[in-house]
């Protein structure tokens, strides 16, 4: 196996492993988790939002800076989710699913970005091994709360503890699929790759607005609604620290 190739699944594998972080959730109790879940929405909500307009919408206006292609993509990522949804809520209708709509949309939404993921980590060992390590390094840094949030999202979805932890890990493992598609075919398909930062973007957007959102102003005790925006802006806060020096 060349190098490259060696190194590249390697750092998806790890990255890939950071879903894993739901494994600590199996050490609480049904009651805590409960407790706990609104709180990690808040984190997935910041951290959808400052993902999306931090740093998957700013790069792919970085690479076309004078077209209304990345803004497209971001419109079409929105209305998918929107039919997605309805798609699924008529489904819900004629054949009852066990589990919230925003649930399903969620592992759509982190499989398009681990999609991304993985093909920048591809690219970026096809450039050197140095950038390679960096890029993974950043993007590491980038999933660990992200996933923390999306396991929220998935027990509050009404998944079952096992259930959110496998399918958490199932969507993280798409970022392999990025990668071999950058190794098999080069910078071109990476090029490609990229429209899909824009529409996982506007997923986020939809899934974060439309969905959870609504989810949290369900509580009405202020304190924990004063948890729940601290929560949201230190998602957000996270993004925003993983910015790079250059941007």
């Amino acid at each position: 196996m060349e190098p490259v190739w060696l190194y590249t699944l390697v750092s998806v594998g790890i990255v890939s492993a950071a879903s894993l972080l739901g494994l600590a959730g199996l050490a609480f109790s049904e009651i805590t988790l409960r407790r706990l879940t609104p709180l990690m929405v808040s984190l997935a909500v910041g951290a959808m939002l400052g993902d999306a307009f931090i740093h998957l919408l700013p790069e792919a206006f970085r690479q076309s800076p004078s077209s209304p292609v990345p803004s497209l993509a971001v419109l079409a990522g929105i209305l998918l989710f929107f039919v997605l949804e309805k798609f699924l809520h008529w489904k819900h209708a004629h054949t009852p699913l066990p589990v919230s709509t925003f649930g399903y949309l969620d592992l759509l939404a982190d499989a398009l970005h681990n999609l991304v993921d993985g093909a920048l980590i591809a690219a970026a060992y096809l450039t050197g091994i140095p950038a390679g390590v960096a890029t993974t390094l950043a993007v590491l840094l980038h999933e660990i709360p992200q996933e923390a949030g999306d396991f929220g999202v998935l027990l509050q979805a009404g998944f079952s503890r096992n259930t959110a932890l496998l399918l958490n890990f199932a969507s993280a493992c798409v970022a392999l699929a990025g990668a071999l598609l950058v190794l098999a075919a080069g910078h071109t398909v990476a090029r490609v790759a990229g429209l899909v930062g824009p529409l996982a973007g506007g997923g986020f957007i939809y899934l974060a607005a439309a969905d959870l959102i609504p989810e949290l102003h369900r509580e009405r005790e202020p304190r924990i609604s004063v948890l729940q925006l601290a929560a949201m802006i230190c998602g957000i806060g996270l993004m925003l620290l993983l910015v790079g020096p250059g941007r």
